[in-house]
């Protein structure tokens, strides 16, 4: 039997990076096509049907988006096209086509008003225009293909693209001073985990569309972000312990951690947006539990150390 095919947009993105990673250095049942913007523009409709007529992939995985959060406060139209219209006109061709498809969502959908981390089906009040841009494209994937899956991930790092662990990293060897917030919660999640978790999600999906009888299509909002939760502080913290450890730099700089108010931004970012990922958990088992962030900031050093 043939391996499932997964299309992958946003190839040259950080997550689509990651996929591209885990294609060479791990064994994956299914065969990735990996497609950057100039093979595929998710904002053109004749560009998806094209792709996907071309490729007939058995599941789309959305890796695409503008991620650039306080830009998005001074062009939230560029915002809203790539993150909420394209992913709906994705969706409805996949629609068409009978192709089943992931969506990769984040934690600023949420206000961080709550003292609990938040379940998958909890109300959600985002303070940014990138946390509308991506809300309102859940919801136009959902319209377009109830049968769609939404992954909610957080705090985003890896070797690949521009993340906190790489401007980190190059302010450690900058300067001896950093001020750091340490009044945000939340969940840091190394790239190369979430393209896992979305793997694993696209291969129940294709098990259920196989075996209809069998297994019941994990459709939906779910969550995933590494553990344990910490401020940017602490995150902060880790990282340079680690960089120090691994000769990356020669010390840490001194880190004074700070409240929201004294580092401003032109986007409000949520107090803490901790995810519950129970029905993550409980679909792929406890190993999906495995996933530590702290892992995920080695690989990423590591990596980094063997470019220079």
């Amino acid at each position: 039997m043939s391996l499932p095919s997964f299309l992958i947009t946003g190839a040259h993105g950080q997550l689509g990076q990651s996929f591209a990673w885990l294609d060479k250095s791990t064994k994956i049942d299914a065969s990735l096509i990996l497609l950057g913007r100039a093979d595929l523009d998710i904002t053109q409709a004749k560009s998806i049907t094209q792709a996907l007529d071309q490729y007939r992939p058995d599941i789309v995985i959305n890796a695409a988006a503008y991620t650039a959060v306080d830009k998005a406060e001074s062009e939230p139209q560029a915002a809203r096209l790539i993150n909420c219209t394209a992913p709906g006109l994705l969706a409805l061709a996949c629609a068409e086509r009978g192709i089943s498809m992931l969506q990769v969502s984040t934690d600023y959908v949420f206000d961080g008003s709550s003292t609990q981390p938040y379940p998958e089906d909890a109300p959600t009040n985002p303070l940014s225009i990138y946390g509308q841009s991506k809300q309102e494209g859940e919801q136009a994937v959902l319209t377009a293909l109830p049968s769609a899956i939404i992954l909610r991930t957080s705090w985003v790092f890896s070797q690949f693209g521009t993340n906190f662990l790489k401007t980190m990293l190059r302010l450690g060897q900058e300067r001896s001073e950093l001020r750091i917030v340490a009044d945000q919660i939340g969940g840091p999640s190394y790239a190369p985990h979430i393209a896992q978790v979305l793997l694993a999600l696209a291969e129940k999906l294709f098990e259920s569309k196989q075996n209809p009888d069998k297994h019941r299509p994990p459709s939906g909002i779910y969550h995933f972000a590494g553990q344990p939760n910490v401020s940017w502080y602490e995150f902060a913290q880790e990282i340079f312990s680690q960089a120090v450890k691994l000769g990356l730099l020669a010390q840490a700089p001194s880190l004074t951690p700070i409240p929201t108010s004294h580092y401003p931004t032109p986007a409000k970012r949520p107090a803490q947006s901790r995810l519950l990922q129970t029905r993550l958990d409980s679909l792929l088992g406890p190993q999906n539990k495995e996933r530590d962030w702290r892992q995920g900031v080695e690989k990423s050093l590591l990596s980094l150390k063997s470019t220079r």
